[in-house]
């Protein structure tokens, strides 16, 4: 009986009066397209940067008057949360303090997109807070006001602003300071009857714009940070 390994070295033998040839086996190695690697690269740095410019993103929510009718702030940053995103709900007196542990974390190193939002009172407090970081020339990338009363203009590192509030009712469109060059949106909702000043920041249509429009902004920083 003939063996495996005899077989084998039969069939390399020469014939006799004929020069000894080996066989090898060639194997064919595919190669996948640059732009298709470029791509793929892509993919897997978008996938990286982007929980990065989510958990960079700070957002701080401030409450109105005595700080228990504005609990739709809470339900937002709770969702910020849930979406990776380091969010704060506070009660619009601690705005200064806050202003200054902003300012201390940027002095410290801190980056990343800064977005204030403030409901009533609130919403006066964080346009005093972006002119407070302004000194120290700290941009705010976004600013958004639900239902503000006699509030100040714009300062001029907002990068953009929205504006929700109810006329005839409750609130004003916001204005810009001389020198602001950034974007300004200002939101009616008078038409949806059901909408009042004490139930704005909770109604979910405003909720979901608002968190659109954060974590659109992450969004951003992380395609920039694949170009």
């Amino acid at each position: 009986m003939i063996s495996q390994r005899d077989a084998s070295e039969a069939m390399i033998q020469p014939q006799r009066g004929q020069p000894l040839v080996v066989g090898t086996r060639r194997t064919h190695r595919k190669f996948l397209p640059a732009a298709a690697v470029a791509r793929a690269l892509l993919i897997v740095i978008a996938l990286v940067a982007c929980p990065t410019a989510f958990g960079q993103t700070r957002v701080y929510l401030l409450r109105g008057w005595f700080g228990v009718f504005s609990t739709g702030m809470d339900t937002i940053a709770e969702e910020l949360r849930a979406k990776g995103i380091k969010a704060d709900a506070i009660g619009h007196l601690e705005w200064k303090s806050t202003a200054a542990k902003i300012a201390a974390d940027r002095a410290a190193g801190a980056t990343g997109p800064l977005v204030l939002i403030g409901h009533s009172q609130g919403g006066n407090n964080v346009i005093d807070m972006a002119r407070e970081l302004e000194k120290q020339s700290i941009p705010v990338d976004l600013l958004v006001t639900v239902a503000p009363f006699m509030q100040e203009p714009v300062p001029s590192n907002v990068v953009r602003a929205i504006n929700y509030y109810q006329s005839p009712g409750w609130g004003s469109p916001l204005v810009a300071e001389p020198g602001f060059k950034g974007q300004l949106s200002n939101v009616n909702v008078a038409e949806d009857p059901a909408i009042v000043h004490i139930n704005m920041d909770k109604d979910p249509k405003i909720q979901a714009q608002i968190v659109g429009a954060i974590t659109g902004l992450a969004n951003n920083v992380s395609q920039q940070v694949t170009r």
